[in-house]
């Protein structure tokens, strides 16, 4: 039988057409991951997310600590100085305790001087203890000696020899005291 030639073209054409859309079906089959993988691949995944959310949270951790750390440079920053300005602190207040016969230039000179000295203090956070009058506390006075009293309750500061300070709430210096005791019967 003879076949016409447009009619062996057509019939190759359909061939393609079959062969062509079955190919591109494996082709497409093939492309589609297995479960496995997807499996692999979301597992894998979450890892680098877990990672991620720990590095972050370690990130924060750090940022806290940073500022915390920043937080108390700052605070401790002018302790140093103001410790050892404290001695010249206490010269200037015990002058002007003595300096009531001298020269009133003299006397007012050294209470300017005491006052400047004091507000830059205070402007870096030193505070006096205030202790007179108050119970008795170790961690913010020093008692050198103790006073018999009657007019008082027991173990109240009932002399303030020299100042206590605070600095940003620690205490740089206890205040030295004399205590108050009941009279033994």
């Amino acid at each position: 039988m003879k076949r016409s030639r447009k009619t062996d073209m057509a019939d190759e054409h359909d061939l393609d057409k079959q062969h062509g859309s079955a190919g591109r079906e494996e082709e497409l089959i093939e492309e589609r991951p297995s479960a496995e993988i997807i499996a692999a691949c979301e597992k894998e995944m979450e890892e680098e997310k877990a990672k991620y959310l720990r590095l972050y949270a370690e990130f924060e951790n750090y940022k806290k600590m940073a500022a915390r750390e920043k937080e108390e440079i700052s605070r401790r920053s002018g302790e140093d100085i103001i410790k050892e300005l404290l001695p010249t602190f206490d010269n200037l207040e015990t002058a002007l305790k003595h300096a009531t016969g001298e020269p009133a230039g003299l006397s007012q000179g050294v209470e300017m001087t005491f006052r400047e000295l004091k507000r830059v203090l205070e402007k870096w956070g030193l505070k006096p203890i205030d202790a007179l009058g108050r119970p008795f506390d170790p961690r913010y006075h020093h008692a050198i000696s103790q006073a018999e009293r009657e007019d008082v309750d027991d173990n109240t500061v009932v002399e303030e020899l020299r100042t206590g300070y605070m600095h940003n709430s620690k205490v740089l210096r206890a205040s030295l005291v004399v205590v108050s005791t009941k009279k033994v019967k």
